[in-house]
This record gives C-alpha cells, sequence and structure tokens, in this order.
C-alpha cells in the first residue's frame, strides 16, 4: 500500500469512498443529503492537504490534513480519515494516522486535535488511542446518531 497525495484523477474514487460515510450520519457532523458537488467540495477544500491510501490503482481510504484552528491554534493539526468498506480491517487507517502524524510534525505543527470522535465510533476512539491521542474532553449527547440516538463526542489530543 501507498499513501500518495490525492491527484484529479482520483475524485471518482474518493467520491465513492467518502459520499456514503457522510450520507450514512455515523460518524461526520456534515450534513447526511451532500450531493456529489458538496462532498467533494467539504473533502478537498482548499485548506485540507488530501491524501490517498492505494494499493494496485485502488483507492484503499483518503484522508486530509490541516490546520484546527488559525492564529495562535495553527500549530494543531487536524485530520479526517476515511476507509473504503472493502479495506477496513486491512490496516489502512492505521496507515493513514502514521502518515498523517508523519506529515503534521513535517508542516512543524506541535500537536493534532480530534474535535468530535463519536463515542460510538469505537473502532476509531482505540485507533486514535494506540497512537497515544488522550480523551481530553467529552460533549454529552453532541452528535445525534442516525442508530443510538444522541451519544457523546470526543474531543482527542496528541502533542508531539
Amino acid at each position: 500500500m501507498q499513501i500518495r497525495p490525492a491527484a484529479e484523477a482520483d475524485t471518482a474514487q474518493i467520491l465513492a469512498i467518502v459520499a456514503p460515510v457522510l450520507a450514512a450520519g455515523e460518524t461526520y457532523a456534515t450534513a447526511r443529503d451532500l450531493d456529489d458537488a458538496a462532498v467533494l467540495a467539504y473533502w478537498l477544500s482548499p485548506s485540507h492537504e488530501v491524501f490517498v491510501a492505494e494499493e494496485n490503482g485502488v483507492i484503499l481510504g483518503t484522508y486530509y490534513l490541516m490546520a484546527n484552528r488559525q492564529g495562535g491554534g495553527s500549530h494543531v493539526a487536524n485530520a479526517g480519515y476515511m476507509t473504503a468498506p472493502d479495506a477496513q480491517g486491512r490496516g489502512v487507517a492505521r496507515a493513514m494516522c502514521q502518515h498523517s502524524l508523519n506529515r503534521a510534525a513535517e508542516r512543524g505543527f506541535r500537536a493534532m486535535q480530534f474535535n468530535n470522535v463519536i463515542s460510538s465510533n469505537t473502532r476509531a476512539v482505540a485507533l486514535w488511542q494506540s497512537f497515544g491521542f488522550d480523551i481530553v474532553g467529552t460533549l454529552p449527547k453532541a452528535f445525534n446518531h442516525p442508530v443510538h440516538g444522541y451519544v457523546d463526542a470526543y474531543v482527542m489530543f496528541k502533542t508531539f
């Protein structure tokens, strides 16, 4: 598996991963009814540095890296990750997280923060914790999950 910057030719495969995840509404606090253009505008935002995890020409996952805040908070990175359904359980998210931490350090960030990790997304919580992220805050019932109803969201943080 290779992780590389996303290219224009990757747009259709990125959309095929990102659109269903956003429409499911289980892990990202975005509108669930975005059309393709809005999904791509969100994921490929000018503020996002976007990467893909690829194997034999097939994109297995994608992530973006950005500054979490501007000004006095611009030294803290933020990232979002998505893995294709048929690639889950193959270490794609782990590889993307490691790549994002390395890239964030290369860019001069001093920490990474995840603002809204949904508590019911236990695989992601455990993965981030395995990389040394701490839950530094719990937002009680801050996310309206389409299956579980109102669930907590975590703020997770890691200093480099």
